[in-house]
């Protein structure tokens, strides 16, 4: 298994409590902070999740939970939604394929015929003036799998979009967990000289995959959450956090 032994972050591998962070002895001192959306700057819980079990109701006349959407969100390859409902309706008996839970899902999320879509109850995670204060220290970057259209809906009248160097959607590179993204962002750097916070398990195998160090967003209350965590950490996760802000528990003032 692959893991940050042999590398300046080794030593200081800790894991966070997800009800209350403890004081942190070993911080970290990255350069780079790149950042998933979904999860970790976005709550998605009423849109892309919501989305995902309307459709997959809706195609397979069968009601399912957010529980079952966990467990096939924890599943590698998962982080893309359209081929995770695909797959899980073609595992409950309705064979489906990618471009139609991608059309279906789409309708609820952007909504039609003139009816509001779910992408109207996205709720960001952070405000403008974290971001703000993490950019006077480290350069910014996000790598999600969102596309172009779906990031900039939710981003472009958001105040901490301007502090981000570089947006890496998935219209942009090859899809997670491949870690093309970033690669892009680092752009020949040390991977070690950044920090990756995503909340996917395709997030974690990204950032093994560029050898760049990880810290996860995994939210006490989350279904299947303890199983996530030992996850996390098998995949050598330095820190796990119950959200974005916490961040600052981990990282040298």
């Amino acid at each position: 298994m692959w893991s940050f032994a042999n590398d300046r972050f080794a030593a200081r591998v800790y894991f966070c409590s997800n009800t209350a962070v403890p004081r942190q002895r070993n911080p970290i001192r990255p350069k780079i902070l790149i950042f998933d959306v979904d999860g970790v700057l976005v709550d998605v819980r009423g849109t892309y999740w919501r989305s995902a079990l309307e459709t997959v109701r809706h195609l397979s006349g069968k009601r399912v939970t957010y529980a079952e959407l966990h467990k096939w969100k924890s599943k590698p390859g998962n982080n893309d939604d359209w081929a995770m409902t695909a797959a899980w309706l073609t595992a409950l008996g309705r064979p489906t394929t990618y471009d139609e839970a991608r059309a279906t899902f789409e309708k609820f999320y952007w909504g039609t015929d003139g009816k509001p879509g779910l992408v109207r109850n996205e709720k960001l995670l952070i405000t403008p003036v974290q971001i703000q204060r993490w950019a006077k220290r480290y350069e910014l970057n996000l790598f999600t799998g969102r596309t172009r259209q779906e990031f900039s809906f939710t981003f472009k009248r958001w105040a901490g979009t301007e502090y981000f160097r570089r947006v890496i959607t998935m219209d942009d590179a090859k899809k997670k967990p491949d870690p093309e993204g970033l690669r892009m962002i680092l752009d020949g750097r040390d991977p070690a000289a950044a920090l990756y916070v995503g909340d996917n398990i395709d997030d974690a195998l990204a950032a093994r995959g560029a050898r760049v160090p990880f810290a996860a967003i995994v939210a006490a209350g989350d279904a299947g959450y303890r199983q996530r965590m030992a996850r996390f950490r098998e995949l050598g996760a330095l820190a796990l956090l119950a959200r974005a802000r916490d961040l600052n528990q981990l990282l040298v003032k």
